[in-house]
């Protein structure tokens, strides 16, 4: 088992600076609706407890799944012009910025609930699309999507660090050094990081797995509570050496 052992260092471990507040959203999934649930208990924690340093952080997995990608992609577009944000990738962004190019990749795209994505464009998709039918969608997709979700996909990240925390959307590879991660790793691992016990160099916050509750263990925190199927987008707030829900 690679459990490292206790590290005096770790003690008060893990921190933001003195002062920094940083709120950390889930997969969204297209349900603008528990989006702007969630951007309104932010405002009303806000309103509560001002703070001058302040981060919004975005896991990733937007789109797909959910009905209204389109929206939600509007309403973070927006946002990111109000306050300071962090938007990740999650592996469903991979896949849609893939399609573009390279769209006989439609039948696996529509597997992972790709087909919603569409239809919150205005667009159609076949049920049985033929490579024909591909390349269409993916032309009707460069004409239907506004210059600023292009301009969102185009700035995305693929992790984050503040203080002792690191943030992907689908956690790290142990087996690798936090600076040699590989894009696959951040936006699509699983068993080999949830399985894991090592204590890593940061805390690492990810989604991509859904859980019934958020799940904390000694290395990682998971937020993604399944929002597009269960209704529950959770945000975890990071202030200093201490964490909570809203």
């Amino acid at each position: 088992m690679d459990v490292d052992p206790p590290s005096p260092r770790r003690q008060t471990w893990p921190a933001l600076a003195r002062g920094q507040r940083l709120y950390c959203v889930g997969d969204i999934h297209g349900r603008l609706d528990l989006l702007d649930g969630v951007l309104h208990r932010i405002t009303s924690d806000l309103a509560a407890d001002p703070i001058a340093d302040l981060l919004f952080v975005f896991l990733g997995d937007y789109i797909d799944r959910g009905p209204n990608s389109f929206g939600v992609l509007d309403r973070l577009s927006t946002l990111s012009s109000i306050v300071p944000t962090v938007f990740l990738k999650g592996n469903h962004e991979a896949i849609l910025i893939d399609f573009l190019w390279q769209p006989l990749v439609l039948p696996f795209w529509k597997s992972m609930g790709g087909y919603p994505t569409l239809l919150s464009y205005g667009l159609v998709p076949p049920l049985q699309p033929t490579d024909q039918d591909c390349y269409s969608l993916a032309d009707a997709l460069q004409v239907a999507m506004p210059d600023s979700h292009r301009a969102f996909f185009e700035s995305l990240q693929t992790s984050h660090q503040e203080g002792d925390y690191l943030f992907a959307h689908a956690g790290i590879n142990p087996g690798r050094p936090l600076d040699s991660q590989t894009e696959r790793d951040l936006l699509w691992i699983r068993d080999a990081f949830l399985k894991s016990t090592r204590r890593f160099d940061k805390f690492v916050v990810h989604g991509h797995t859904p859980v019934k509750d958020p799940d904390v263990t000694a290395n990682r925190v998971n937020i993604d509570t399944g929002a597009y199927a269960t209704g529950r987008l959770t945000c975890l707030v990071l202030e200093e050496d201490t964490r909570r829900f809203l």
